[in-house]
């Protein structure tokens, strides 16, 4: 069995080589970490031999190090690695995973964050830092990739398929990032410092867009003491415009009877409105590693590492936003399709509320990751090892939405100005083109004279999650060679806390001028005129207000600041200065909380190394018990009723609301979870792998808050509800097939690999809108009326309730992939350093999720599938020059937009394409030039049918010169 895997590492270096040779130093190197990898897996011993002693650099090495990974891992796994620290090119690991097989990337901002793997979305990758749990910004489980700069990481690890001892987690997959291990280093000594400038080409069609941005980074790895002390820190810098231009359809929530059918066929559903915007905004990231490692003894191997990244964001949207009212307006000339209005002349009515709303919005997030860990692993004996592991991950984020809005005037420069209530919006939808707009008051949206500032509001998400982590593992190598070669054992527990503050400010109105609240006239200081151009050309112009200069002109004391609080016109809060109907801010109190997780695993597992049929077989089998605590805040409303609980609860202004009885509500619940891992080694090149396991993947952590909340629309009193959170929620359980041949080349350099995978979905959450849902008989504290802000009554009506249940009804993913990779050595000498690596995954499935669409539920898929998903990079290296062209492609789409609120659409498929070009002056001494997005492609959404206009952004271009300098 020991020739054997050398014979296989080997080939797998010789297979994976692209150029002449090194010194034995370095090859000697080399193999001692590939015997590492292969001991991790396969738990057999191995002597020393001979290999064949190549050299490999550029994109070429990173490729090498994929297929040795590759091959000699105990799971289906795909990976990435960078020679030395910021030799990735990526502005973020997102950007770096979506290069593997089965991996794609949803954008946010024409960048990747989330990645989707095999079809699912980020809520079902799991992730990890140095083999650590790591919490997130995003307010859910699924890690934000481009909080993590591809400078500071060594390498990336995509697991597929599970093994026990991997934290669980993963229904889609896990990524096990890792940092620098300086011990593990080539040289003693290894510093490296890269610098690039930054351009974005449509940066100048936005108003004070920046244009042009830099990335730095600078490490070191050093070893001392005879090799026993290493020393690792990095930094990396990152600076750029975040710049868009788009349109963005709003979700249909109006059913209007427009075609006059008969009662019993639906009615005709119409669009909230839309939005016509410029975005653009600056974003800073600042990243930071640090590793020290120490062998003390040939027994004791200590390690500790930290690694912080802060992301802070400055944007603003500028433009309009289109309220269609479709309850209220006077609908003529109807553009139906199916049962949704696609078009159509808007005329507001006199009850109606039909308006355009200048918008001017200022939003900051500052986010933080921090990581830190120790580790201990010592070998007791010859057969028996220990590693102890510590670690504290915490994640912090502090987003804040301003809002600006500004409506016209019959006459500004009065001094008692009055709404101009003349609306006519005229538009047509034409699917994933732009639409076709009108606007009657369109030479009014460039008039100061006209235009007047109507509401402010500040929206915060503050969200702060942390997790302390103990593990323990054993391990213990059987003396007899038989069907299995050591045994592992490993505990581990684990304390989250995960918190959500809500709070808000809001002063005067979105759709009138309010007497108490009156509008801001602007002057020629604050403002200035700005016009779309290009393909956005036929939209009207508008006002881009200075929000800073606009604010300290309505609040000359000072901008108030937003607060949690009851707010006013509710039941139940002591407070004298309270206006009967007065807006709801309740929800600022109803929507924070706490939630707490607490999990206990332990595992058992057993490592293969036999023979069947003159076949050698290696991998894993064994089992994990997984044992979860999830409790959550609450504040349940008894109406007041002190003997069920009910208390004072005082808000931060002050206001005492006396109806709610606070507690935490949660649940426990026990998992054990198989798994099985097999490698056949039909040949010294060709492979076999099977791998089944039973997966699991939490709900996200804010859906384990515990919060209800509703609203009365003042316009229509109408009253909608949410309880899409809960801490009863369970897990997404399934069970997964995987099977892989590999093909490694042996007269060229290379490899094929051609993989099926099935996954048995037991259950999944759920999210259910009941239309026409009685909240007052349903126990809700809910008047029979409102007062409007004019004075007059509404009635309050049923309306939409949207909760969360595990849904038992499963089904099936199931999905192929292939992968191949070459360099075409057989070629004449100026082109033996050109290659390709490409893949291509197909995936489908059965299972149909619901989601509202206004008052009409339809059918969508699970969100991040797409059916087909490729990779192709076409390389090419030629003494110190390298250049290649990568492209990624992706299928249509489920996933969220954000627009007013976060809004599930179908995503239209995208090609991505990037280039890169650069030349090594010497061993020292590089340059490069990079554009990313080639061909500015677009991102496009819609409802539905692609008739049903969603989204249309565009990004620009980013172009990239630097260099870097290795010593």
């Amino acid at each position: 069995m020991s020739n054997y895997k050398h014979s296989l590492l080997t080939l797998a270096i010789a297979a994976a080589g692209f150029s002449c040779s090194i010194s034995a130093e370095e090859a000697n190197q080399q193999l001692a970490q590939q015997e590492e990898q292969v001991s991790a897996g396969s738990n057999t011993s191995k002597t020393r031999e001979e290999v064949e002693v190549i050299e490999v650099k550029g994109f070429s090495s990173s490729l090498i190090k994929s297929l040795n990974d590759k091959r000699f891992a105990d799971t289906v796994v795909e990976s990435i690695s960078a020679d030395d620290l910021g030799a990735l090119p990526d502005v973020s690991m997102a950007d770096a995973l979506t290069r593997l097989p089965g991996i794609s990337a949803v954008r946010t901002g024409g960048q990747a964050s989330e990645i989707n793997i095999r079809g699912m979305a980020g809520g079902f990758v799991f992730s990890t830092l140095n083999g650590r749990e790591q919490v997130s910004t995003s307010g859910q489980r699924n890690i934000e990739f481009d909080q993590y700069p591809s400078e500071l990481i060594s390498s990336a690890s995509v697991y597929k398929s599970p093994k026990v001892s991997l934290i669980e987690g993963g229904v889609a997959g896990t990524v096990e990032l890792k940092t620098a291990s300086p011990l593990q280093a080539k040289e003693m000594h290894n510093f490296t410092v890269n610098a690039r400038g930054m351009y974005n080409d449509r940066a100048d069609e936005i108003p004070n867009g920046q244009e042009t941005g830099d990335r730095f980074s600078l490490s070191y790895q050093g070893k001392f003491l005879d090799e026993t002390l290493g020393v690792a820190f990095g930094f990396a810098r990152l600076y750029q415009p975040s710049v868009s231009t788009q349109f963005v359809g709003l979700a249909y929530n109006a059913p209007v009877d427009i075609d006059g059918a008969a009662e019993d066929d639906p009615e005709e559903l119409v669009s909230e409105g839309f939005e016509m915007q410029h975005r653009g905004g600056e974003e800073t990231r600042n990243g930071y590693m640090a590793a020290l490692e120490w062998v003390p003894t040939d027994k004791l191997t200590l390690k500790a590492d930290a690694f912080l990244s802060k992301f802070d964001t400055e944007a603003f949207a500028r433009g309009f936003r289109v309220k269609l009212e479709g309850r209220t307006a006077a609908i003529n000339n109807p553009i139906i399709n199916g049962n949704l209005l696609t078009g159509g002349v808007f005329n507001r009515t006199t009850d109606g509320h039909t308006r355009v709303e200048l918008v001017n919005d200022d939003n900051t997030d500052e986010d933080e990751v921090k990581s830190f860990g120790f580790n201990a692993d010592f070998a007791a004996t010859d057969q028996l090892s220990f590693n102890f592991d510590v670690s504290h991950s915490k994640a912090t984020s502090n987003f804040r939405n301003g809002l600006l809005w500004s409506l016209v005037a019959q006459d500004a420069t009065v001094a008692n100005p009055e709404l101009d209530t003349n609306v006519q919006i005229v538009y047509k939808l034409n699917g994933l083109n732009l639409p076709d707009v009108g606007f009657n008051q369109a030479d009014a949206f460039t008039d100061i004279s006209k235009v007047m500032v109507s509401k402010y509001g500040i929206y915060p998400y503050v969200n702060s999650d942390e997790v302390n982590a103990y593990k323990l593992d054993g391990k213990y190598e059987l003396e007899s060679e038989g069907f299995i070669s050591s045994l592992e054992a490993g505990v581990r527990y684990s304390e989250r806390d995960y918190s959500n503050d809500r709070s808000v400010y809001e002063y005067g109105s979105d759709s009138s001028f309010l007497n108490s609240q009156p509008p801001l006239r602007l002057t020629e200081d604050m403002v200035e005129v700005v016009n779309f151009s290009g393909a956005f050309s036929h939209f009207p112009g508008y006002l881009a207000i200075d929000m800073d200069k606009a604010l300290n002109a309505w609040f000359p004391q000072g901008v108030p600041q937003p607060v949690q609080t009851w707010g006013t016109g509710n039941q139940g809060v002591i407070e004298s200065q309270q206006v009967p109907g007065g807006p709801d801010r309740a929800w600022s109190v109803l929507q924070s909380g706490e939630v707490y997780e607490d999990v206990l695993a332990a595992y058992l597992m057993a490592n293969i190394d036999t023979e069947l049929f003159s076949i050698p077989v290696t991998g894993n089998f064994g089992v994990r018990m997984v044992e979860t605590d999830q409790f959550a805040t609450d504040l349940t409303n008894v109406g007041g009723d002190v003997t069920l609980g009910a208390q004072n609860i005082t808000d931060e202004v002050g206001l005492v609301n006396t109806q709610y009885k606070p507690s935490i509500r949660g649940q426990s619940y026990r998992d054990y979870l198989p798994q099985m891992n097999l490698n056949f080694a039909l040949t010294d090149s060709d492979q076999l792998r099977f791998a089944a396991a039973k997966v699991m993947s939490r709900p996200p952590i804010d859906r384990l808050a515990s919060n209800t909340s509703y609203t009365i629309d003042e316009d229509t009193g109408q009253v909608n509800g949410s309880s899409s959170n809960s801490p009863f929620l369970k897990p997404f359980y399934a069970t997964q097939y995987d099977i892989s041949y590999e093909k490694y080349f042996t007269e060229t350099d290379g490899a094929f690999v051609a993989a099926l995978f099935y996954k048995d979905i037991e259950s999944f959450i759920n999210t259910f809108t009941i239309a026409d849902f009685d909240f007052k008989a349903a126990g809700f504290p809910i008047p029979d009326f409102i007062v409007r802000d004019n004075g007059s009554t509404v009635s309050t009506k049923p309306g939409d309730y949207t909760t969360a249940l595990n849904n038992e009804k499963g089904g099936y993913i199931r999905g192929a992939e292939i992968a191949y990779t070459q360099v075409f050595k057989f070629l004449p000498s100026f082109w033996q350093g050109l290659g390709f690596s490409g893949s291509y995954s197909y995936t489908e499935s059965e299972i149909q999720q619901q989601v509202s669409l206004g008052e009409q539920t339809i059918d969508i898929t699970l969100p991040g599938l797409s059916k087909n998903v490729m990779t192709a990079t076409l390389f090419w290296e030629y003494e110190g020059f390298e250049t290649r062209v990568s492209g990624r492609y992706r299928d249509n789409f489920v996933s969220e937009q954000v627009a007013v609120e976060a809004q599930t659409v179908n995503f239209d498929g995208e090609t991505v394409i990037d280039y890169q070009a650069s030349y090594q002056i010497n061993d020292n001494f590089g340059v490069l030039f990079q554009v990313n997005n080639l061909t500015d492609e677009p991102t496009k959404s819609y409802f539905g049918e692609e008739a049903n206009t969603g989204t249309i952004q565009f990004f620009g271009r980013q172009y990239f010169v630097g260099a870097n300098y290795t010593f």
